[in-house]
């Protein structure tokens, strides 16, 4: 039996040397050490399969996703919790963190992509190219929108408020941003600086704000979305015009500069076309 054992310790190292690189810089003495591999931590992570992993740039977080429709933050050093982000409808296929920020990316079998912070945690609500360039992305958050260059993938500006951003969307120069709370609508000028200049803003006097978009013909005016009315906002001259629009609340608009028309989506089950 000592025979036996001396010939398969013999066997792993022969087979276990040429397996590991050779590393002109190492000290001579390294092989004597051996090779190891072996478990540091482990936690069991999810009741469903986990499909999808990711480090941080740092290696100080771990992030992983899988068919209980959730991407969990992981402290590496405890693998512990930090966060879990929950709004997928189906499985996760894949999390990935964004080389240089604190941003984490998961896509789903529901078809969606969704972009988080993984410094306050809380989902990106909306996010927007640019249009024309499409080399910025604004990403809103809880209360705060970053305008992230895609190239990059740096942050170039932050648009900071006190509650949280409820829809966001571009002019059709890229120029301009507008960011929804529900309680005011803000026109963002991209400067020079970290912080984005508000060049218009317009509060509410009767109703939440949910959603918005630029008139396609009309480039100074805001059609904005309401509980159950569209506001149109000629941010030229500060004016505002009511139109009953929807019964319930207006979740989203588009703008076809192709055919001029405005398209209101509405948790009333019904979409209607403007013009």
């Amino acid at each position: 039996m000592d025979h036996f054992m001396d010939d398969l310790c013999s066997s792993l190292e022969n087979h276990v040397q040429p397996f590991l690189p050779h590393d002109d810089a190492a000290p001579s003495n390294e092989a004597e050490h051996g090779f190891t591999f072996a478990e540091l931590n482990s936690v069991r992570a999810s009741a469903s399969k986990i499909i999808c992993c990711d480090f941080s740039s740092d290696g100080k977080l771990l992030v992983s996703g899988g068919h209980d429709k959730k991407a969990v933050l992981w402290h590496t050093d405890t693998l512990t919790p930090k966060a879990t982000f929950e709004e997928h409808s189906l499985l996760v296929t894949d999390v990935r963190f964004s080389p240089s920020m604190s941003h984490i990316a998961t896509s789903s079998f529901d078809r969606t992509i969704r972009v988080w912070s993984a410094d306050n945690h809380g989902g990106m609500t909306q996010v927007r190219f640019q249009p024309r360039l499409g080399r910025y992305l604004a990403a809103a958050g809880e209360n705060d929108v970053s305008i992230i260059d895609v190239e990059t993938q740096t942050c170039r500006q932050t648009l900071k408020g006190t509650k949280p951003v409820n829809y966001v969307c571009w002019d059709p120069s890229g120029e301009l941003l507008v960011t929804v709370r529900e309680d005011s609508v803000r026109v963002w000028a991209l400067g020079s600086g970290s912080i984005g200049n508000c060049v218009h803003e317009l509060g509410s006097n009767h109703s939440k704000f949910h959603s918005c978009v630029f008139h396609p013909v009309y480039t100074s005016l805001v059609v904005i979305g309401c509980n159950q009315s569209l506001e149109l906002w000629n941010m030229s001259e500060n004016k505002t015009m009511v139109v009953a629009a929807h019964e319930r609340i207006i979740s989203s608009l588009a703008a076809s500069s192709a055919t001029g028309l405005i398209a209101s989506a509405s948790h009333d089950q019904m979409i209607k076309l403007w013009k």
